[in-house]
């Protein structure tokens, strides 16, 4: 079969360059040896791939970003997913898992998390459950650490979890915006910190921070959180700088409104919980996560929606 492919070939190469000598008496030897040159890389492109096609699952071949830089699927790469337990985390450790990546699952919710990492692995995913409270980062660097132990290495963080303070400027209780300041900005600067060292002796990785469009907008009642995530974009706007030289790529996805559980667990009065609702039509949760894994596989420097 593969001879008369190449015969095939050589037959159509043969009638192209033909015709081209017909069409282009007046162009130089030069260029007709370009054109010729360019026909034969095209054809024999098309031809090893095809070839190959039939011997290797899709998943293994390389892509390039937008940027030019050559990475592959996120099969059997090691994904570690903060927020893991629901929402936008939950939807996207199960869209990861279905490009087959490996999974260290994090989140304070303990036994959901153990029950979805079971899950995952009946279902034949590398998955591990590290319950941990994100604004900690003594226990960030302990589930970076777990994941190495377990996996031997680590491609992709994704610094997914986050929450809201509702209130006015005039109104907002600074506890609650210290507290979300903890989790929304110091988390992921914490995970970052812990795993850029390891990106570096692997010659590179990358690092998805869950931003928001809010961070961009100037919407009464959400200052606070609104604030977290302008910082948590400075954060990676800068760290894309500085750490480009080495291969680690850092990612802003900004999700708009989406529909989860996001807004009943926000911080602040329990008047102004009531009184907030997100803006409607709301993205999916697993919507969200496909742009999530299409920012990890083409490496825009920020992913929105559209």
């Amino acid at each position: 079969m593969h001879k008369l492919l190449v015969n095939t070939m050589l037959t159509f190469l043969n009638f192209r360059i033909k015709c081209s000598n017909c069409k282009i008496k007046e162009e130089s030897k030069q260029s007709t040896l370009k054109r010729r040159s360019v026909l034969l890389i095209s054809i024999t492109s098309y031809f090893f791939r095809s070839v190959l096609d039939r011997l290797l699952p899709v998943t293994v071949w390389p892509i390039f970003s937008k940027k030019g830089t050559f990475i592959m699927e996120i099969q059997n790469k090691v994904v570690l997913i903060t927020g893991a337990s629901s929402g936008i985390g939950l939807a996207t450790v199960r869209r990861f898992a279905a490009a087959g990546a490996k999974l260290a699952l994090v989140a304070r919710s303990a036994d959901v998390l153990h029950h979805l990492a079971e899950e995952l692995q009946s279902q034949g995913s590398d998955a591990i459950a590290l319950p941990a409270d994100v604004s900690d980062s003594k226990q960030i660097q302990q589930v970076i650490e777990e994941t190495m132990r377990h996996f031997g290495r680590l491609d992709v963080v994704i610094n997914n979890a986050g929450q809201t303070a509702v209130g006015t400027v005039a109104d907002l209780n600074p506890d609650d915006f210290r507290k979300i300041l903890e989790l929304n900005v110091f988390g992921p600067l914490a995970a970052m910190q812990a795993a850029i060292p390891i990106m570096r002796e692997q010659g590179g990785g990358l690092i998805i921070n869950i931003s928001s469009v809010v961070s961009k907008m100037h919407i009464a009642g959400i200052a606070a959180y609104a604030a977290t995530k302008a910082a948590l974009n400075m954060l990676s706007d800068t760290a894309r700088g500085e750490l480009a030289s080495e291969n680690i790529r850092v990612i802003t996805v900004n999700p708009r409104s989406t529909a989860t559980d996001f807004g009943k667990n926000a911080l602040g009065v329990r008047q102004q919980r009531q009184g907030f609702t997100a803006p409607t039509p709301a993205d999916t949760p697993e919507f969200v996560a496909e742009k999530i894994l299409a920012a990890a596989l083409h490496e825009p420097d920020e992913q929105y929606m559209d």
